[in-house]
């Protein structure tokens, strides 16, 4: 069931980030960018591993600004540019 999990709040913090940075992947590319922008946020605020937390409305933000960071990153590289 664990998996399951994953992949639903992999695809809405992918497509919420998606939306909030202006960037469409479909539905994989949003699962993708869920999974591991929540392992970069896990990173980035000392939360530990994202199998080790509950989802709280707390653990979910860290996963959406883990996203965002990914796509700013993705961005710049890319184009060159946040936006």
């Amino acid at each position: 069931m664990g998996i399951l999990i994953w992949l639903l709040i992999g695809a809405v913090v992918g497509s919420l980030a998606g939306m909030i940075m202006r960037e469409s992947f479909g539905l994989i590319g949003n699962i993708v960018v869920g999974i591991v922008g929540s392992a970069i946020g896990g990173a980035i605020f000392a939360r530990g591993d994202i199998n080790n937390s509950p989802l709280t409305v707390g653990t979910f933000a860290v996963s959406l600004l883990g996203a965002i960071v990914l796509l700013a990153i993705v961005n710049l590289v890319r184009r060159g540019s946040l936006t």
